[in-house]
């Protein structure tokens, strides 16, 4: 039987004991990061410009609820047009890159 190496880090801990080699718990963890970087890109974006929700939303032609549930974490209804408007309206792009399976994002 493999020995593991000895860790105090708690989160390296948690995710060997919760985690570990299940492929589907590793994809859930790796969609609920990236629904949380894009609710945090759409936020900082926000309040960087100075914007209320239904400010933004006015801009994009939506809702101040649906601007609430993009900056919401355990949202995953994220639509690339949806987006891009929000990205036009602040001036900014949406970048859209695929990385391999065995980068940072899929370990702890």
């Amino acid at each position: 039987m493999k020995k593991t190496k000895r860790t105090t880090d708690a989160v390296r801990i948690l995710h060997r004991r919760y985690i570990g080699n299940d492929r589907e718990r590793k994809e859930s963890l790796q969609q609920e990061r990236e629904n949380i970087g894009i609710a945090e890109q759409v936020y900082n974006l926000r309040t960087q410009a100075n914007l209320s929700q239904k400010e933004l939303a006015d801009l994009v032609g939506t809702t101040q609820s649906a601007i609430s549930r993009l900056e919401d974490a355990d949202y995953d209804g994220h639509s690339l047009t949806m987006l891009r408007k929000i990205a036009a309206a602040l001036n900014q792009h949406v970048e859209v890159r695929f990385v391999p399976n065995d980068s940072q994002y899929t370990h702890a």
